[in-house]
């Protein structure tokens, strides 16, 4: 079994809808044509529609039979600020504005499996169709939840999805754990003393401390944690001066991001970077200041709701073509919040190999209408396994 066939007859429409979706791109927590067209897809098939959640949010609500049983399903909406540069028919026409990461092909994905089970209500309980605004950077989800997210529309669990370049189109991917890291960030400010650049001893070079400091960082994963542990510390920001050759200055900054898949492990970076700043500043007789802030939490999946998406899929594309053995993105991912709160699971589903290397956040990516049907399938079957009848 793959797709199932009244969605795969209806497959124009859905790519229809994603490039249209795909043409008008709009950035985090300004997705307004884009929710008004998820509004009226959804009111169109008779769902009840809810709006105003973190701004532009919308939430479907499908209920068939008496179960109190109720799961959440969820697609993000927002696009990039990347200047695209694909010339076919449906490129962005908001120049800046892109969908890069595939947003409307999740969307369009979810739309199609609410319209399908809102017509073949194979199903006992309620489905809660979240779109979501924001998780390229604003945390959207995050938002969302707490403004009742969850306390309007309570479900037991709660699922999501994302396409994979790389990763063939026809598969999938399940993690039993982790699958994206957290994403935190930090800035170093490092206070000297300036002085003219031929006289450097009279003042306390910030400069000379932060080389120091990126390099000594490079310590914190080799030396700092289990070998068996995941985690990178990248500096990706250092200033310091101005335009004059000859002045040492005063002071300097650096900035950079966190990658891990536990929250004790970002306790252990974070308190190996404090260190760090401390024991420098101290031997080049500078202050440093670590801001040290956290972003989104780990995407991990709960062992029962991955072993059941894993079981749905298999029954659908066979077990060749389920992955079990993907190694986990330290990309993040802002569904995070959504598990934290409650259980739950996000898979993969194959974008198809990325041909030139073209992936995701690439100004020449795009969604592959291919398999439109096939994620749309995957929800509806995953709800009719949620929330079977009898």
């Amino acid at each position: 079994m793959s797709a199932l066939p009244e969605i795969s007859a209806r497959r124009d429409e859905l790519v229809a809808l994603r490039h249209d979706l795909h043409a008008h791109p709009e950035l985090a927590f300004q997705e307004q044509r884009t929710s008004d067209r998820v509004a009226e897809f959804l009111a169109a098939q008779g769902i009840a529609v809810h709006r105003g959640l973190a701004g532009t949010g919308v939430v479907g609500i499908l209920k068939r039979g008496d179960s109190p049983r109720a799961i959440g399903l969820r697609a993000d909406m927002d696009a990039l600020p990347v200047r695209e540069q694909n010339l076919f028919p449906h490129r962005s026409r908001h120049d800046g504005r892109m969908h890069a990461c595939g947003h409307d092909g999740h969307t369009a994905m979810l739309l199609g499996a609410a319209q399908h089970l809102a017509a073949h209500p194979d199903f006992d309980g309620t489905v809660v169709f979240i779109f979501q605004p924001a998780e390229e950077s604003d945390g959207g989800a995050r938002v969302m939840i707490e403004q009742g997210l969850f306390q309007q529309f309570p479900v037991s669990a709660v699922f999501g999805m994302h396409n994979w370049p790389g990763l063939p189109a026809g598969q999938f991917a399940v993690h039993n754990g982790p699958v994206m890291a957290c994403a935190d960030q930090f800035d170093i400010l490092l206070r000297g003393h300036g002085a003219h650049a031929a006289m450097p001893h009279q003042g306390r070079d910030p400069l000379l401390a932060g080389a120091a400091l990126v390099q000594a960082l490079q310590s914190v994963v080799s030396r700092r944690l289990d070998p068996l542990e995941s985690a990178v510390v990248s500096i990706t920001q250092f200033f310091a001066g101005g335009e004059a050759y000859n002045v040492i200055p005063a002071e300097a900054r650096i900035g950079g991001t966190v990658r891990a898949f536990k929250p004790e492990i970002e306790d252990a970076i974070e308190a190996a970077m404090e260190d760090l700043c401390a024991g420098i500043a101290a031997a080049h007789g500078v202050q440093a200041t670590l801001d040290y802030r956290r972003g989104y939490p780990p995407t991990l999946n709960t062992q029962a709701e991955a072993a059941l998406c894993r079981d749905v899929l298999i029954d659908m594309v066979g077990s060749a073509n389920v992955r079990t053995d993907a190694a986990p993105s330290m990309g993040a991912e802002d569904f995070s919040y959504m598990l934290r709160e409650k259980p739950g699971c996000y898979v993969w589903i194959g974008n198809g190999l990325a041909e030139g290397g073209c992936m995701l956040h690439n100004p020449l990516y795009d969604f592959n209408d291919a398999i439109l049907p096939l994620g749309s399938s995957y929800w509806v079957r995953l709800v009719q396994k949620l929330l079977s009848k009898g």
